[in-house]
């Protein structure tokens, strides 16, 4: 699935800033904390072996549970030659649909690809951050381990549920050329705010699913697979999962329902104009 064009608008950066990166390798850094833990009445021990295994460094943890490099490779290779295939679609269909449908330019995005943390123009990431964009640098930033969560622990696999996660955050560089992130944020970017601009980029991810078909790109069962990963990273799912419970005041991005319903208006239509979630339709 979607093994067209391969974007070059890629920036690898996985393995640039692993795990340990603060206090790795143990020094000066892992001394001084241990010198805080020690003057706060804790117990230097119980840090000695968070950090290295009761003492065991990392490198030789690392060293304990070799990898392939055959195989790792392999599979780096594979990660990048498809999110560089769905970010190039995504490329092809908004350089011909924006223009038509709103008069404006498509400016690509580049897609960062990290593991661990990442340092943005809107500040320092984890990869616990999920996948996001940054307006300010316009890029994207995925953390491969997202994918791996969606469908381990939500239950929602499938190469066309991870291409849904992407054309998601490319509907919020839409967004920023639009100026309509900066409204929100003018009018004070609320909850309510918050959970309209999401649900209006999956509304965009339907609009790019729609002509990705008319590409001939989009193969039986793949919209059902963005569907469920829609469904799957809703408010309310998440809540219920997370701390068992549903605080509906609280949402940011929107119920399962909700993202269900606007992805799919959009990949009916394929008109970004069916995405007014501000227009309260």
């Amino acid at each position: 699935m979607l093994r067209g064009r391969e974007s070059s608008n890629i920036e690898d950066r996985r393995g640039m800033g692993g795990r340990g990166l603060a206090i790795g390798g143990g020094g000066l850094g892992t001394l001084v904390l241990i010198l805080i833990v020690w003057l706060c009445g804790g117990d230097p021990r119980a840090l000695l072996d968070q950090l290295g295994g009761g003492g065991e460094s990392v490198q030789t943890q690392q060293q304990q549970q070799p990898q392939s490099p055959n195989q790792t490779n392999q599979r780096t290779d594979d990660e990048r030659k498809f999110v560089a295939s769905v970010l190039g679609s995504t490329e092809d269909v908004w350089r011909k649909v924006l223009p038509q449908q709103a008069r404006m330019q498509y400016r690509d995005p580049k897609l960062v690809l990290f593991t661990d943390r990442v340092q943005s123009a809107c500040g320092v990431a984890g990869s616990s951050t999920g996948p996001f964009y940054c307006p300010g640098d316009e890029k994207l930033y995925l953390d491969f381990g997202f994918f791996n969560e969606l469908s381990r622990e939500f239950k929602a696999p499938g190469d066309f549920a991870q291409a849904y996660v992407i054309a998601h955050e490319v509907g919020h560089h839409i967004q920023n050329m639009l100026g309509t992130m900066d409204k929100v944020q003018q009018a004070g970017n609320t909850n309510d705010l918050s959970v309209k601009l999401e649900l209006q980029a999956d509304c965009y991810a339907g609009v790019w699913a729609f002509y990705a078909n008319q590409q001939g790109l989009v193969e039986a069962g793949d919209a059902q697979e963005a569907i469920r990963a829609a469904s799957a990273v809703g408010d309310d799912s998440i809540q219920k999962k997370t701390q068992g419970y549903i605080v509906p005041d609280s949402f940011t991005h929107g119920s399962s329902q909700q993202r269900m319903q606007w992805f799919t208006r959009g990949f009916q239509a394929g008109d970004m104009r069916q995405c007014n979630t501000f227009g309260g339709r």
